[in-house]
């Protein structure tokens, strides 16, 4: 199987570097940059979840020649269920199994205090106290300089982000999983995700905060072997002999 990774907003695949080697050696673990970010930094960043995802569907319809699977942390998690909408829409083979990690499910409306129009001072305080973003960048005012316009971006793209009118669960299987201790996507928000698709094979809640895997992903990557494998055996029993 074939497991495709997408990274939180402000984020790249560096944090996720050690996953491939945390998972099964017969997975092809790819990590994935949104322009703007990692090995794609030299790109301007795109502000809207759906252009996103058909920016990176474009960049891996060849390598769909296998079984596969996205998993994405918060701002990933909403651009995963766009490129499974969108392979859908074009014919494509769809994935086997969706992950979504931190990121409350479709919402009919934004956010009453939107995290990419607060002042400069008052966005390094808020994004300090979730975490996940290097200390260096705040405290570095050339690299905040260089990193708050994406970062910005991002949450601008997550924030003004709408499902599409109408549009029905996905019928792809699908594991939600949350922080015990995030106040920004709560389980009892991540819950919510068993509404948007057809195979909901349940919340798992691991210990710590909206990067509750971040100082140690051992148990979310052995949760995600056992959720991705149980989809990948149920699509190989349901297919036609």
């Amino acid at each position: 199987m074939r497991l495709f990774v997408l990274h939180h907003a402000g984020g790249s695949h560096l944090p996720y570097r050690h996953w491939p080697a945390g998972l099964p050696d017969t997975w092809d673990v790819r990590l994935l940059d949104a322009p703007g970010h990692g090995f794609l930094l030299d790109l301007p960043p795109i502000t809207d979840a759906g252009r996103l995802a058909e920016f990176l569907l474009d960049g891996i319809e060849a390598e769909l020649t296998c079984p596969y699977a996205l998993f994405g942390h918060s701002m990933g998690a909403l651009v995963a269920y766009e490129i499974a909408r969108r392979a859908a829409r074009r014919g494509l083979p769809p994935p086997v199994w969706i992950g979504v990690s931190a990121r409350t499910a479709p919402q009919p409306a934004g956010p009453a205090e939107p995290y990419h129009e607060l002042p400069d001072a008052e966005l390094r305080s808020r994004l300090n106290l979730l975490g996940g973003t290097p200390d260096g960048i705040f405290d570095d005012p050339e690299l905040w300089s260089v990193f708050e316009p994406v970062i910005r971006a991002d949450l601008r793209l997550v924030e003004e982000w709408r499902p599409a009118p109408g549009a029905g669960p996905l019928p792809v299987a699908l594991s939600a999983y949350a922080g015990a201790g995030d106040a920004h996507a709560s389980p009892a928000r991540m819950a919510g995700w068993a509404g948007h698709t057809e195979r909901f094979l349940g919340l798992r809640v691991l210990d710590g905060g909206h990067f509750y895997f971040q100082d140690d992903p051992g148990p979310l990557l052995r949760q995600i072997e056992r959720d991705a494998t149980a989809a990948l055996d149920a699509a190989g029993a349901a297919r036609p002999s």
